[in-house]
This record gives C-alpha cells, structure tokens and sequence, in this order.
C-alpha cells in the first residue's frame, strides 16, 4: 500500500512539473516574437467609408487599447484610378496568441464599445458597413521580432507606407525566402538602409500562402524610390541575389501604396 501510495505521489509530481514547463515555455514563446493580424475592411461606397471608420476610430481601435493592445496601424490606399474598391486596412500586434484569440470575447463584455459603435455592429444587412472583411495572421520574424514605430519627418499626409506580400511557390521555396531575410541578411540590409520597417512577418492563415509579408515606411514617393534604388544597387544585394541557394524562391510580388489614417498610431 505504501508503495502504491509513492507512486501516485511520483506521477502527481512529474505532472505538476511537466505542466509548469509547458507553461513557462509557451509564455516564452509569446514573448519571444509577436504575432500581427491584417484586416482589410472592402467598401465600395463613401457611407460605408464613413461608417467604418467611425467604429474604427471610436469604438474598436479604444476597445483593443482597453485589452492592452497598442500600436496600432490605419491605413488606406493611396488614390489610384483603376481602383474600383475602397479599403481600410488595420495592422492589429499580438503579444500571444491567446491575446488574439480572446479579442471578441472580451470586446462582447466591454460596454463602452459596444455603446459606441452600435451603429455599426447592429447595422441591417440591406445596409451592411461593408462588402467584405479579409484578415491574414502573421507570426513575426526572428530577426525583426518585434513592431516598430517608425521615425518620418515631413506631413502625414505625403508619407509612404509600402506593404508587400512575397508569395513562394512550395512551402520549402517560402522558407528558403524567410531564411534570406534572416540568416541571408535582407533584414539587416534594409535598416542599414533605414527602410524604417514596421514589420516582417511569416502568414501562418490567409488567401495567398505560402506567403510572407512585411511593411516599409517613407517620408514620401521621392524617399521611397530612392530607397528602393539604393537597395537593388547595394552591393549586399546583388551578392545575395546571386547565391544559388536563395534562387526562385519567390513566384509573385503585390505590393500597395497607403497612407495613415489621423487616428493611426504611425
């Protein structure tokens, strides 16, 4: 009986230590890097422009700072002609997953939000806020793990932010291009070349994987071209362009102009 007893006591302690370094090594994780969502907000008509940005401003981007969310991204597309769409797009940092996992639950239970944007949560589906909403999650890369604030001098109005998404042919292809911004060195090249990044990051969820996505930021066009053109004619470049190991492993490149919002963080 006393050694059954032992034994029991033997398991019950290996458990409750076995528990406790899952714990600790998934608090570490989350801590290590951060994880980012994109969501893009389609409209297609100036009241619905109109709508969404008010529950952004007042109501949803408040809520997430009450969860102790900050830093926060708005933006819209810089005007295009051959735009049919309009988009609001929010760059949402996440300490862990399980900070963006319980987002709806506790904006249900936070009563300022729900008060301030009633308008658009309780809004009829002949007159919906919007057409669509897409979202991208993203996990931070080693060599960039956390967002940046970026520094620009010069009116908000003429700033330039550039998000782009690298899309890889076969999951080894896109971790071959994850490799050459990390141990490749694209990331260091880029703040030497003070691209003033927001972020890098690995989709872990969205339309177009295997892809990765990150954000630069410009004073204004004239800043972003010369930049870009700094970059392709860096020596640094050219020599990793080159390596045959970093070789097709991207097969399509979109990238979209922005500008922030005046109730953006940046």
């Amino acid at each position: 009986m006393k050694t059954i007893k032992i034994l029991i006591l033997a398991v019950l302690a290996f458990t409750i230590t076995s528990f406790k370094t899952i714990t600790t090594n998934n608090k570490a994780e989350s801590q290590d890097r951060e994880f980012y969502q994109i969501k893009t907000y389609i409209l297609n008509s100036d009241e619905q422009v109109q709508t969404t940005d008010k529950f952004l401003k007042e109501a949803y981007i408040p809520g997430l700072k009450r969860q102790g969310i900050n830093n926060i991204g708005v933006f819209k597309l810089k005007p295009n002609e051959n735009d049919t769409l309009k988009k609001i797009i929010v760059v949402i940092p996440f300490k862990s997953l399980i900070q963006f996992q319980e987002i709806d639950e506790k904006l249900s239970k936070d009563k300022n939000y729900l008060i301030a944007g009633q308008a658009y949560l309780n809004a009829n589906y002949k007159q919906a806020p919007y057409l669509r909403i897409e979202s991208v999650l993203l996990k931070a890369f080693t060599d960039h793990p956390f967002l940046t604030m970026p520094a620009l001098d010069g009116p908000r109005a003429n700033r330039v932010y550039e998000l782009r998404s690298y899309e890889s042919a076969t999951e080894a292809n896109h971790d071959n291009k994850v490799d050459m911004f990390n141990a490749g060195g694209e990331v260091k090249l880029f703040n030497r070349l003070q691209f003033n990044a927001v972020f890098y990051g690995q989709v872990l969820s969205g339309a177009k994987m295997p892809n990765l996505m990150y954000m630069t930021t410009f004073t204004n066009q004239e800043s972003r071209d010369a930049h870009w053109k700094a970059f392709s004619d860096s020596p640094e470049w050219k020599e990793l362009n080159a390596m045959e190991k970093y070789k097709n492993n991207i097969t399509h490149i979109d990238f979209t102009f922005l500008y922030p919002t005046e109730y953006s963080d940046y």
